[in-house]
Protein backbone atom coordinates (compact mmCIF):
# COMPACT_ATOMS: atom_id res chain seq x y z
CA UNK A 1 0.00 0.00 0.00
CA UNK A 2 3.04 2.36 1.22
CA UNK A 3 4.71 1.69 -2.52
CA UNK A 4 1.18 2.46 -4.52
CA UNK A 5 0.92 5.69 -2.49
CA UNK A 6 5.15 6.73 -3.56
CA UNK A 7 4.14 5.68 -7.32
CA UNK A 8 1.51 8.07 -7.25
CA UNK A 9 3.25 11.13 -5.50
CA UNK A 10 6.06 10.29 -8.40
CA UNK A 11 3.78 10.36 -11.05
CA UNK A 12 2.24 13.65 -9.96
CA UNK A 13 5.50 15.32 -9.99
CA UNK A 14 6.46 13.95 -12.59
CA UNK A 15 3.45 15.61 -14.49
CA UNK A 16 3.10 18.74 -12.15
CA UNK A 17 6.72 19.93 -12.61
CA UNK A 18 6.50 20.18 -16.71
CA UNK A 19 3.09 22.12 -16.43
CA UNK A 20 4.36 24.25 -13.33
CA UNK A 21 7.67 25.14 -15.44
CA UNK A 22 5.94 25.94 -18.40
CA UNK A 23 2.73 28.07 -16.93
CA UNK A 24 5.15 29.77 -14.34
CA UNK A 25 9.45 30.51 -16.30
CA UNK A 26 7.90 33.16 -18.74
CA UNK A 27 6.78 35.20 -15.30
CA UNK A 28 10.25 35.05 -14.60
CA UNK A 29 11.80 34.90 -17.95
CA UNK A 30 12.03 37.62 -20.47
CA UNK A 31 12.90 36.91 -24.06
CA UNK A 32 14.61 40.02 -25.93
CA UNK A 33 14.68 40.07 -30.22
CA UNK A 34 16.25 42.85 -32.00
CA UNK A 35 15.74 42.65 -35.61
CA UNK A 36 17.06 45.28 -38.03
CA UNK A 37 14.01 46.22 -40.33
CA UNK A 38 14.33 46.53 -44.39
CA UNK A 39 13.26 50.27 -45.73
CA UNK A 40 9.21 50.80 -45.63
CA UNK A 41 7.69 52.38 -48.28
CA UNK A 42 5.12 54.39 -45.27
CA UNK A 43 3.23 53.40 -42.41
CA UNK A 44 -0.40 52.97 -43.31
CA UNK A 45 -1.49 52.81 -39.72
CA UNK A 46 0.32 53.34 -36.45
CA UNK A 47 -0.62 52.16 -32.63
CA UNK A 48 0.61 52.55 -28.98
CA UNK A 49 0.51 49.44 -27.00
CA UNK A 50 -1.64 49.69 -23.45
CA UNK A 51 -2.12 47.71 -20.32
CA UNK A 52 -4.64 45.00 -20.84
CA UNK A 53 -5.45 44.87 -16.99
CA UNK A 54 -3.26 45.25 -13.91
CA UNK A 55 -1.10 42.53 -14.43
CA UNK A 56 -0.93 42.00 -18.32
CA UNK A 57 1.16 44.93 -19.33
CA UNK A 58 2.62 46.15 -22.71
CA UNK A 59 4.38 49.88 -24.08
CA UNK A 60 5.75 50.24 -27.47
CA UNK A 61 4.60 51.21 -30.71
CA UNK A 62 2.91 48.90 -34.01
CA UNK A 63 3.25 50.19 -36.94
CA UNK A 64 1.40 48.14 -40.17
CA UNK A 65 3.71 49.42 -42.75
CA UNK A 66 4.13 48.09 -46.53
CA UNK A 67 7.72 46.72 -47.74
CA UNK A 68 8.25 46.09 -51.10
CA UNK A 69 5.02 44.36 -52.04
CA UNK A 70 3.76 42.66 -48.37
CA UNK A 71 2.54 44.26 -45.77
CA UNK A 72 3.69 43.76 -42.10
CA UNK A 73 3.34 44.87 -38.92
CA UNK A 74 6.26 46.03 -36.98
CA UNK A 75 6.83 46.44 -32.85
CA UNK A 76 9.26 49.18 -32.09
CA UNK A 77 10.09 50.13 -28.47
CA UNK A 78 8.08 47.00 -27.20
CA UNK A 79 7.85 45.37 -24.07
CA UNK A 80 4.81 43.12 -22.74
CA UNK A 81 4.08 40.88 -19.84
CA UNK A 82 5.30 37.68 -20.85
CA UNK A 83 3.20 34.78 -20.60
CA UNK A 84 2.72 31.26 -21.95
CA UNK A 85 1.64 30.47 -25.75
CA UNK A 86 1.85 34.67 -27.08
CA UNK A 87 0.26 35.50 -30.49
CA UNK A 88 0.50 38.33 -32.60
CA UNK A 89 -2.71 39.43 -33.90
CA UNK A 90 -4.41 41.90 -36.12
CA UNK A 91 -8.18 41.99 -34.80
CA UNK A 92 -11.60 43.86 -35.91
CA UNK A 93 -12.33 45.49 -32.55
CA UNK A 94 -10.10 48.50 -32.23
CA UNK A 95 -10.08 48.01 -28.38
CA UNK A 96 -10.13 44.55 -27.42
CA UNK A 97 -10.24 43.29 -23.78
CA UNK A 98 -11.69 40.09 -23.91
CA UNK A 99 -11.86 36.40 -25.67
CA UNK A 100 -15.49 37.65 -27.06
CA UNK A 101 -14.05 40.72 -28.72
CA UNK A 102 -11.04 38.58 -30.39
CA UNK A 103 -13.55 36.59 -32.03
CA UNK A 104 -15.05 39.29 -33.36
CA UNK A 105 -12.59 38.88 -35.93
CA UNK A 106 -8.82 38.49 -36.35
CA UNK A 107 -5.76 37.22 -38.00
CA UNK A 108 -3.03 35.43 -36.65
CA UNK A 109 0.43 36.67 -37.68
CA UNK A 110 2.46 33.85 -35.73
CA UNK A 111 3.61 33.31 -32.12
CA UNK A 112 5.35 36.57 -30.37
CA UNK A 113 9.37 35.99 -31.18
CA UNK A 114 10.24 38.18 -27.88
CA UNK A 115 8.23 40.11 -25.54
CA UNK A 116 10.85 42.69 -25.51
CA UNK A 117 12.63 44.47 -28.59
CA UNK A 118 12.00 45.10 -32.22
CA UNK A 119 10.58 42.82 -34.15
CA UNK A 120 8.61 42.34 -37.66
CA UNK A 121 5.62 39.77 -38.45
CA UNK A 122 4.16 39.54 -42.68
CA UNK A 123 0.68 40.30 -42.96
CA UNK A 124 -0.90 36.57 -44.94
CA UNK A 125 -1.24 38.20 -48.81
CA UNK A 126 -4.89 38.73 -49.51
CA UNK A 127 -5.38 40.37 -45.88
CA UNK A 128 -8.34 42.82 -46.24
CA UNK A 129 -6.10 45.71 -43.84
CA UNK A 130 -9.30 47.74 -44.40
CA UNK A 131 -10.98 45.61 -41.77
CA UNK A 132 -8.42 45.21 -38.84
CA UNK A 133 -8.46 48.36 -36.30
CA UNK A 134 -5.94 46.83 -33.59
CA UNK A 135 -2.74 44.78 -33.00
CA UNK A 136 -3.20 42.55 -30.05
CA UNK A 137 -0.60 40.28 -28.16
CA UNK A 138 -3.06 37.47 -26.80
CA UNK A 139 -2.28 34.31 -25.53
CA UNK A 140 -3.96 31.29 -27.09
CA UNK A 141 -3.92 29.04 -23.94
CA UNK A 142 -6.12 30.62 -21.54
CA UNK A 143 -7.74 33.25 -24.45
CA UNK A 144 -6.07 36.23 -22.27
CA UNK A 145 -5.40 39.71 -23.86
CA UNK A 146 -2.28 40.96 -22.49
CA UNK A 147 -2.09 44.19 -24.69
CA UNK A 148 -2.85 46.26 -27.41
CA UNK A 149 -2.55 48.62 -29.82
CA UNK A 150 -5.58 50.46 -31.62
CA UNK A 151 -4.25 51.43 -34.95
CA UNK A 152 -5.07 54.67 -36.54
CA UNK A 153 -3.90 56.49 -39.86
CA UNK A 154 -0.97 58.66 -39.42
Amino acid sequence: MRRRWWIAVAVLAAVAVPVAWYLGSPLLLNRTVSESFAPAAGDRATGRFVDADSFHKGAGIARLVSAGSAQEVRLEDFRVTNGPDLYVYLAVHPRPRSRADVDQGFVSLGRLKGNIGSQAYAVPQGTDLERYRSVVIYCRAFHVVFSTATLAEP
